[in-house]
Order: C-alpha cells, then structure tokens, then sequence
C-alpha cells in the first residue's frame, strides 16, 4: 500500500511538470504574441486614430494602423519587411509618428526630429516622411522646416501627438496590450478591432493571417525579350525567289570548270593514277678480286 501511495504521488508531479512545461511552452512561444482583441472602448480609439493626422502611402483598401516613433528598430524593420506584403493583400498601412517625451530630465528626441514631427502632422506629406527615414538620423537636419521649439502651434503639435499616444496607450493597458512598439491596430474578416504591441517578429504572422497578406512576396517576373521581334518573320515565297544565273558552260551541257568531273570523253577516260609500289631494295654489291686490288 506504501509502495502505491508512493508510486502515485510520483506519477501526479510527473504529471504536474509536464503540464506546467507543456502550458508555459504554449504561452511562452505562442499565446504571448497573439494580438488582443479589444472589447471596450472600441468606439473611442477608432476616433483617436481617425483623428491623428496619420500618413500612407496610399492604395486604400482595409486600414492598419502603425503608432511608433522615427528610430524604433522593430517598426521600421516592420514597415520594411511587411509592408509589401499587406498592400499585395490590398490593404492600406497608416503611419502615425511622435516625439517622445523627456524622461527622467533625459531628451529623447532631437530638434530636428519634433520639427519633423510637427510639420509631418500639418502637411501629412509621405514624401517627406520617405526622405526622413531614408537619411541616418545623425545626418537628418530637417533643412527649410520650421522649428517645433519656441513656436507656439507646432510645439502644441508635437505636444497633442504625445498626448494621443499615452491615452491611446491607457485605452490599450487596460484590456491586456502589452508595452512596446510598434502599437499596430487593425480589424480581422469579421470586423473586430485587433491591437498588438509587435515588437517581436513573431507576433506579425498573426495580422498576416487576419488580413490574408502573404507569408512573402515574388519579385517581380522580367519581361523576355525575343530578339527576333514579337512576330515571326515571314517565309519567302518559292516564286519570290530570284533566278540564279547559269555559270559558265552550263547551257552546252559541260561541267563548270571548277567541277571535279573529268570532262574526257567516256570512252578516253583516263583511269585514276595509283599510288606505286615502293621499289625493291637494291642488292648490296659483291667484292671481287682481281690480280692487284679488291673492287666492290
């Protein structure tokens, strides 16, 4: 009976293990990026999105929302790798950016960067927001842009973007979204609200599935060249073709002159000269001997 008892308790923490082990595996490379679906104030941070001043590179289509800052590695990472595949998919990716706040007395924005920001929210110019993060953000001056700092409406800008991104961040705690950025907000095929705080990879298979976006797009096929032309040239016609002069002799019936055929009569046709045989070897001479001399 000892022996059960403890053979049984052996077994229920094996088995204990194995399905803590089992679920944290699940969590821990799976449940964990799955995105949130948002089931209060749904209404309120639809309004937020429609009212920031978000830019696109155009397309339409169904609307995803990107909220980060200009240097968040995973964000442009993000819009690098997976923009592509979304607007193969007929969506519309929608950019918000802002400049984050000083934190502990620390600036962790630039000049350039909040005058970037604030003229990308009056202007929501794609063209500019392309040349600012095509250029390294040491070298990016924000050259003939208007200074955020010490200008009283687009230092409110800068502060309203700001102001969106921690009640929108608030709105998101609340239901379960994780910190990290890039915040990114869409709707699935049955039309429910979606957040993700996707800085890891791994969670954007999950909006790639909602949106039947591709796992990855084909580059474009290069056109074949023929070098012919696209039709085929035409055949000449047999009765297009032009006469052949006859060459000299031709019309007497004698061969032309460069012709190898022996123009002899048949009769005195000289039969083909054959290679000769070698001569015999001539016999060596035979001493003979006369009264005084030897001769050979």
């Amino acid at each position: 009976m000892r022996r059960f008892l403890v053979w049984s308790a052996l077994a229920l923490v094996i088995g204990l293990g194995l399905a803590g082990g089992g679920y944290w595996a699940y969590w821990n490379f799976y449940a964990r990026f799955q995105p949130v679906v948002i089931q209060r104030d749904q209404a309120e941070i639809q309004r937020l999105l429609d009212e920031a001043s978000w830019i696109s590179p155009g397309g339409g289509g169904e609307p995803l929302y990107v909220v980060a800052w200009r240097d968040n590695a995973a964000a442009q990472r993000y819009e690098r790798e997976e923009f592509p595949k979304l607007r193969a998919a007929g969506v519309e990716p929608r950019i918000i950016v802002f400049a984050r706040p000083d934190r502990e007395g620390m600036a962790q924005s630039t000049a350039a960067e909040r005058a970037t920001v604030a003229e990308i929210w009056l202007s929501r110019d794609w063209t500019l927001y392309e040349r600012w993060t095509a250029t390294a953000p040491r070298n990016w001056t924000a050259a003939g842009i208007p200074s955020a700092d010490g200008n009283l409406a687009r230092g409110a800008v800068v502060a309203a973007g700001r102001e969106f991104v921690d009640r929108l961040s608030d709105l998101l705690r609340g239901q379960g979204v994780g910190a990290g950025y890039p915040l990114i907000l869409w709707r699935d095929r049955e039309g429910y609200l979606k957040a993700c705080a996707c800085s890891d990879p791994r969670s954007w298979a999950f909006i790639r599935d909602d949106l039947d976006a591709p796992d990855m797009t084909s580059p474009p096929e290069a056109p074949v060249e023929d070098d012919f032309g696209s039709e085929p040239l035409p055949y000449p016609e047999v009765g297009d073709l032009p006469d052949i002069p006859p060459s000299d002799g031709a019309d007497d019936g004698e061969p032309p002159m460069n012709s190898p055929v022996d123009p002899a009569p048949e009769g005195n046709r000289a039969e083909p000269s054959r290679p000769s045989r070698p001569a015999a070897p001539r016999e060596a001479p035979r001493a003979e001997t006369q009264e005084d001399a030897t001769f050979f």
